[in-house]
């Protein structure tokens, strides 16, 4: 994976869906609830003990919430991504490696 880095990243807001882009030609859509679902940030992981743990992918294709928009998406340093989203949350940083196993499933 460490060679594999993003060559793209899209959010649709119409189909609810961040596309990434990879390096190796894979391309691959997480839905905006599947990502919030998965948020890495202390309060969601609930404790400093859980950080760290894989993501989700079950839960990536599983997590519902219609109501739920992307306010917006902003770089972090050239290694991660912080989404914005309507419920208020902000904190969490998706780093590349993170979004990746997100990729996998």
């Amino acid at each position: 994976m460490t060679n594999i880095r993003p060559t793209g990243v899209k959010a649709d807001r119409t189909k609810q869906v961040v596309t990434i882009s990879w390096s190796d030609g894979k391309s691959c859509e997480y839905p905006f609830a599947g990502l919030r679902a998965n948020c890495p940030c202390v309060e969601c992981k609930g404790g400093h003990e859980n950080m760290g743990t894989p993501f989700d992918v079950e839960l990536l294709h599983s997590a519902e919430n219609d109501q739920l928009t992307l306010n917006g998406v902003a770089a972090v340093g050239s290694y991660a991504l912080q989404f914005n989203w309507s419920d208020g949350h902000s904190t969490g940083i998706y780093t590349w490696e993170y979004l990746r196993q997100g990729c996998e499933g």
